[in-house]
């Protein structure tokens, strides 16, 4: 389970600060932050860019070298798992946005088609298919009004005549 999201921005004099807590932090603070679940977020200040991924591989890089090689092998895999789970979590939210997006594009698509579609009908006096479904339907009502013999619905309201007096 992800804890707090931390933004960390880099400036240009290679300074980390940590806009949650407003201060600096070093790549240990950002260490400790991963391992203890916390989600990150390291931008560059200048650029806005995503550079989350570039500060971790060099936390686990400065971590190999201070590390003693009889446990270098067990805190690797250790660093590198949180890495993973940090990865995986950050690319998840932006591939759901995309397959949300495409989705959406392709209804937007679908919708696009059927309105040419039915302009194209309308212009060559091809009915379409509601078309077609209204006048079963109006068949079907006038077959029904005969069959109990009411005879056809009237044609519209007639106007009423004016009084001649």
């Amino acid at each position: 389970m992800a804890g707090q999201r931390y933004v960390i921005k880099k400036y240009a004099n290679r300074k980390l600060y940590d806009t949650q807590t407003s201060r600096y932090i070093t790549l240990e603070g950002i260490s400790k932050l991963v391992q203890q679940g916390h989600d990150i977020q390291v931008i560059e200040r200048d650029t806005g860019r995503d550079i989350t991924s570039l500060v971790l591989s060099q936390i686990v890089t400065s971590e190999e070298k201070r590390e003693r090689p009889e446990h270098a092998g067990d805190r690797l895999q250790e660093r590198g798992q949180a890495l993973l789970e940090h990865l995986r979590r950050t690319l998840s939210g932006p591939a759901a946005l995309v397959t949300s997006t495409v989705e959406r594009g392709r209804l937007d698509l679908e919708e696009l088609v059927d309105l040419a579609v039915d302009r194209a009908l309308n212009r060559l006096s091809i009915p379409t298919r509601r078309d077609l479904e209204a006048l079963n339907a109006r068949i079907d009502d006038l077959e029904r009004r005969i069959s109990q013999g009411q005879g056809p619905p009237p044609r519209g309201r007639q106007r009423p005549r004016a009084n001649q007096s």
